[in-house]
């Protein structure tokens, strides 16, 4: 399938949030009120003004070794997108050219829980006053104008990269056979179904809940 697609290397993620701060510049979105829920995790969730969370997880393996993974969590433009389907009159659409999964203002007119719980990775997110419901375009405005998404271009270590989905794809399929060298049980998760598609070094549960999907 043609248009573009991210590859998330999460064994070079430093959990900087360069790329979550990146996400608010761009899109002139307002700071979240936080407090400390005991977590490096800050904001601890998506909502109408945050697109990006960098999530941290912790634990021990079986042997009894501490883990601790990073990840960079957003929508994950899915090629057949599970939010759209309550759509009936446009709401929500998937641009043909680039493949981003884009709300529209129309979103205010549909159900928001139909839509949230379409989205098998819990991403949207509605404003309690306006009824929109808002999640990440994809930089929709800069990939359009030959720039990449801004979130890609922040990160300093190069866990992000950016480009048509063929060679994203082939990308994927050379990091992780890398990887694998160190970390057996590396894999891609949902490569064949999302355009945002996450390496990891381990069972992709011990990063977040939902990032293989519910």
């Amino acid at each position: 399938m043609p248009g573009y697609s991210i590859m998330v290397d999460t064994s070079k993620c430093t959990a900087c949030r360069g790329c979550q701060i990146a996400c608010k510049q761009w899109n002139v979105l307002p700071g979240t009120e936080t407090r400390n829920l005991g977590t490096h995790q800050n904001p601890p969730d998506f909502n109408f003004n945050t697109y990006k969370v960098v999530r941290f997880s912790e634990g021990s393996q079986p042997d009894g070794k501490a883990f601790w993974y990073f990840m960079t969590d957003q929508c994950r433009h899915c090629l057949s997108p599970g939010c759209m389907a309550t759509v009936e009159n446009g709401e929500i659409i998937q641009d043909e050219k680039t493949g981003a999964v884009l709300y529209t203002p129309k979103t205010k007119d549909l159900d928001f829980n139909a839509v949230r719980e379409g989205c098998p990775f819990d991403v949207p997110r509605q404003d309690e006053k306006s009824k929109l419901i808002a999640k990440c375009t994809l930089c929709f405005d800069r990939i359009t104008n030959n720039m990449i998404p801004a979130c890609v271009k922040s990160c300093p270590t190069g866990a992000m990269t950016f480009g048509p989905r063929e060679e994203i794809l082939e990308l994927v399929g050379k990091t992780v056979d890398g990887l694998k060298k160190k970390f057996p049980d590396a894999k891609a998760v949902n490569a064949d179904e999302v355009r945002v598609i996450y390496v990891v070094t381990d069972d992709p549960a011990k990063y977040y809940k939902y990032m293989a999907g519910r």
